[in-house]
């Protein structure tokens, strides 16, 4: 089978989801993002309008419009989770096996009339989230920009008091959080296995909350955060939800928020996930 293949090069922030919506609407069969993390998160974010799924221009088609990844990012974690490597020969190869599998996509919601938005790998709250937005300045240090990022994120840190609501039920108080994490899928900041239940197929979102860390103890427990074994570490804990709701209770609106390594703003949100929401080349 033969296929056209239009190539497509951004020029800047957020230019991917145009790309990507004026693809599925003109009926593409699938839209391949060559590139990171961040690449792949503007990608799926074309795919939604408005809260809504973009569609074929063409209402008379059930057709469907396929995501492939080509991973070539300095972190590629949600390929890691999937067990793809930054090798564009294997991903070409398996985007032309064209064997697809629907994955799940979560979504973020804020303050009433802001848009929503949504997110692939992990979302994160705090911390790491703020560690997260100083990376982002020093990507030309390839994966060292994750620690620079952590470092820098701990001059004037302070754990914070939360309100969570989860699965719609009643508020709770986690005091002293450090950060919260809330994975689609496994991977974030260059390897680290921060939420290492997550499946991007499984209807669920993985929570893991930190309380009460302080500096020295990432550096005495980083080799666990980066192996998935930190869910045995005290003050460390985890959850399958559905929804949650987060807020600052401190009302400050400096509570760090981020997805896929975008900085999306500051508190509160709301997170939930859209089971089996985009059909993968996988």
């Amino acid at each position: 089978m033969w296929y056209t293949i239009c190539e497509s090069l951004t020029s800047g922030p957020c230019h991917a989801i145009d790309i990507t919506r004026e693809a599925i609407r003109e009926g593409a069969d699938a839209v391949i993002a060559v590139g990171g993390d961040g690449t792949l998160h503007e990608v799926v974010n074309g795919f939604f309008w408005a809260g809504k799924a973009v569609t074929n221009h063409d209402r008379t088609t059930t057709h469907s419009t396929a995501l492939g990844l080509i991973p070539l990012g300095t972190g590629s974690d949600f390929a890691r989770t999937l067990g793809w490597k930054n090798d564009p020969v294997e991903a070409i190869e398996r985007i032309h096996r064209g064997q697809h599998s629907r994955i799940d996509i979560g979504v973020i919601s804020g303050e009433q009339g802001e848009e929503s938005h949504h997110f692939i790998n992990v979302a994160d709250i705090h911390l790491s989230a703020k560690a997260g937005y100083y990376a982002s300045r020093y990507k030309k240090f390839g994966n060292l920009c994750y620690i620079i990022g952590a470092l820098q994120s701990f001059m004037g840190h302070h754990n914070q008091d939360l309100r969570i609501k989860i699965n719609e039920r009643d508020w709770e108080t986690y005091s002293r959080v450090t950060a919260l994490c809330i994975g689609n899928a496994k991977y974030f900041g260059g390897g680290m296995k921060i939420t290492p239940n997550a499946d991007p197929s499984n209807g669920t979102l993985e929570v893991v909350i930190l309380q009460d860390f302080k500096w020295y103890d990432f550096i005495l427990k980083l080799h666990k955060l980066y192996n998935g074994t930190h869910l045995s570490v005290k003050n460390v804990s985890s959850i399958s939800v559905r929804s949650i709701e987060v807020e600052d209770i401190s009302g400050s609106g400096s509570i760090f928020v981020q997805s896929d390594g975008e900085h999306l703003g500051f508190l509160p949100r709301k997170f939930r996930i859209i089971p089996g929401a985009i059909e993968m080349i996988c």
